[in-house]
């Protein structure tokens, strides 16, 4: 028998079986079952999902999914002139990198997201499944090119410039995302990017809104954060930068007094909780209960690439377990520091007992 014929054999024995179990009755990774399911779906041999029990830790994560390449130049960065550099290639986007720190840190992760039909794309789909997330639900558009993102260090490791190819992006429309609810409404948590079209965020958070489905946001840069709809209802946390909390709220941020101003600001949007992130100056945070500004952990800063999106997935891995929003983003603040410390967009130190050891041994 082959394995579609037995996960299809096990389902109907057991229409509430689990795709882990799944996994250990036919001898496949949990994503390799994902996929056959994904084709059972399409070919009609099971209607909707809900033979599947949500997974435990089950995070989503949608929006980008893209080719880093980083320029880091041999000398400080002169501007409208020649300057010698060493470029790197990694698999990123938002999205995708948050995915992957998470699986990292033993959560069950899948991707929502697009690539073209190109080498890239293949390359980015191989990596992303080789890490244990499932892309069952990732579309290939023949005609669209993966997205790119291209940064230029300087020698310090600091960004000077970045550029960014994602209009294929523009393709994830609610009508795409409509064909996929049942499979987003089976997650425990929504994590999601601003690559994706305004109407399309809108979708999704009402959407995630009326089952009670809690969504992290990541507004990704000041000028994609204007497509964020002007309530944000059920949204469990939002994760902007100093400029992006500029944008959502219009209150110029100078001071920790002005963090809290704006803090409230978002609040009152319908958020749970704001984590505005300061760079060199930490975070600050705050919900109805609790405020607090906390400052980073020292070490020695490698390449910066990855680091605000390492902090996302500390404070994502708090909050799903239960803990405490200080102490979330205390766990954010050391992935951060992990991943500072490596050339990485993904660190490859960063593991739940690092996290802990950092937290527990450096204190802020």
């Amino acid at each position: 028998m082959d394995k579609e014929k037995q996960i299809l054999e096990y389902i109907r024995l057991n229409p509430f079986i689990s795709q882990q179990e799944l996994s250990e009755k036919v001898g496949l990774s949990r994503p390799a079952v994902a996929n056959y399911i994904a084709s059972l779906m399409r070919k009609g041999e099971i209607k909707g999902r809900a033979y599947i029990l949500r997974e435990e830790s089950m995070i989503l994560c949608i929006g980008g999914a893209n080719i880093d390449r980083k320029a880091r130049t041999k000398q400080n960065v002169r501007l409208h002139s020649s300057n010698p550099v060493v470029m790197s290639e990694s698999y990123g986007g938002v999205a995708r990198n948050i995915a992957e720190n998470l699986q990292k840190l033993g959560m069950e992760t899948a991707i929502l997201t697009c690539v073209g039909d190109d080498k890239e794309g293949k390359s980015l789909l191989e990596h992303t499944n080789n890490q244990g997330i499932d892309i069952s639900q990732v579309w290939t558009f023949p005609t669209e090119r993966t997205g790119t993102y291209t940064a230029l260090l300087n020698i310090d490791g600091e960004m000077v410039v970045s550029l960014a190819d994602m209009e294929i992006y523009d393709k994830l429309t609610p009508l795409l995302l409509e064909e996929k609810w049942s499979y987003i409404a089976s997650s425990n948590a929504v994590f999601l990017d601003t690559n994706i079209p305004a109407d399309s965020i809108e979708f999704l958070l009402k959407r995630c809104y009326e089952i009670n489905l809690p969504v992290f946001i990541d507004p990704v840069s000041s000028t994609k954060t204007s497509k964020l709809p002007k309530r944000l209802d059920g949204v469990k946390a939002i994760l902007p930068n100093r400029e992006e909390a500029e944008e959502l709220t219009g209150i110029k941020i100078l001071s920790i007094s002005d963090c809290k101003e704006a803090s409230q600001a978002i609040l009152k949007l319908g958020v749970e909780s704001v984590i505005i992130t300061l760079g060199e100056e930490g975070v600050y945070y705050a919900s109805q209960d609790d405020t607090g500004h906390l400052l980073p952990y020292e070490v020695d800063i490698v390449d910066v690439t990855g680091a605000g999106d390492a902090f996302a997935s500390g404070v994502i891995y708090g909050m799903m377990n239960g803990k405490p929003l200080a102490l979330s983003c205390q766990f954010g603040l050391a992935a951060s520091a992990l991943t500072l410390m490596t050339e990485h967009s993904v660190s490859p130190l960063l593991l739940p007992e690092k996290i802990l050891k950092f937290v527990k041994e450096i204190p802020l």
